[in-house]
């Protein structure tokens, strides 16, 4: 599994973001209200790092201090994803808290959803799914950390993603930590 370290070199444009000091996130509570840990490479990202907008384009939702409850109730209640089930257009995936289900931890601006394909096994072994806009289906077997290093050092080709994404010097943008 990649540390953040790895993303950082891969987006260097994100480390302005970063929170030296943590972000303490209340974990017990976030992990509590969604019935589930969540894995090390994705935790130690959103200690590090707000919510993050790449290229105007793809949003990484971590939790913010203060609103895990929030987190893990929208994590759990992915009317999407639950509507996209109950049509049969899930290619045999099924929402979370199933067995098995999937966990949304990113999504584009044109409608790609990003998730973990969860087990009852360790979650640093949740592999991520993707589901394009266009409704195809795609598993990665790595973390959330990885993935991401993957897709914006081209290591990882998303099919359905527009042709220019990545773009070649991505910008990242980080969401205040502000709960009003």
């Amino acid at each position: 599994m990649l540390g953040i370290e790895e993303l950082e070199a891969a987006l260097p444009s994100m480390t302005r973001w970063r929170v030296t000091a943590g972000r303490s996130v209340d974990w017990a509570t976030l992990e509590a209200g969604l019935g589930t840990a969540l894995p090390s490479d994705f935790r130690s990202l959103a200690e590090a790092y707000p919510v993050l907008v790449i290229d105007d384009f793809l949003t990484v939702s971590v939790p913010r201090p203060g609103a895990e409850p929030s987190w893990a109730s929208e994590s759990r209640e992915d009317e999407i994803l639950q509507d996209l089930y109950e049509m049969g257009d899930t290619e045999d995936y099924v929402p979370y808290p199933q067995p098995g289900g999937l966990l949304r931890w990113a999504d584009s601006h044109s409608g790609d959803s990003i998730y973990w394909r969860t087990s009852l096994s360790d979650p640093d072994a949740w592999p991520v799914v993707v589901r394009g806009d266009n409704g195809d289906w795609s598993e990665f077997p790595v973390g959330a950390v990885e993935f991401l290093a993957g897709v914006y050092r081209r290591t990882i080709h998303v099919p359905g993603m527009p042709r220019d994404f990545p773009s070649d010097f991505p910008q990242v943008s980080g969401l205040s930590d502000r709960i009003d």
